[in-house]
């Protein structure tokens, strides 16, 4: 995406939980994006139990005058979530917000670089 940064924006889209601890993670990713690139609006959203969902979440970015949002699911593969919700919420909330470009990414656990990082933890 060719957008300034001040016009992109992220989503880190999450299971859910009902335990208000386990976002923690999720909310640590999200602040050490801001304090590396504080000119992208960075936002959490969650699939199920926890709120925003990724409706709220593009809304939100869409008031800032977002343009583009890149939706990162943290998951470690693709199951029924990525491969049919995640999807169908896509195509909903493309069709909420035409103007905004989606740049849909794959599972987290299947990027390369993160399985190489999961890897070496395991071994050190």
């Amino acid at each position: 995406m060719n957008f300034p940064a001040n016009q992109r924006g992220i989503i880190l889209l999450a299971h859910g939980s009902r335990d208000p601890l386990w976002k923690a993670p999720i909310e640590a990713i999200a602040a050490h994006i801001e304090k590396t690139a504080p000119s992208v609006a960075i936002r959490c959203a969650y699939l199920e139990v926890m709120a925003p969902d990724l409706a709220i979440s593009v809304a939100e970015l869409a008031s800032l005058g977002v343009l583009a949002i890149r939706v990162i699911p943290l998951f470690l593969g693709m199951g029924k979530h990525t491969r049919e919700d995640l999807p169908r919420l896509l195509a909903s909330v493309r069709a909420s917000h035409p103007q905004i470009a989606f740049d849909l990414r794959p599972a987290l656990g299947e990027e390369p670089r993160v399985i190489e990082l999961i890897a070496k933890i395991a071994v050190s």
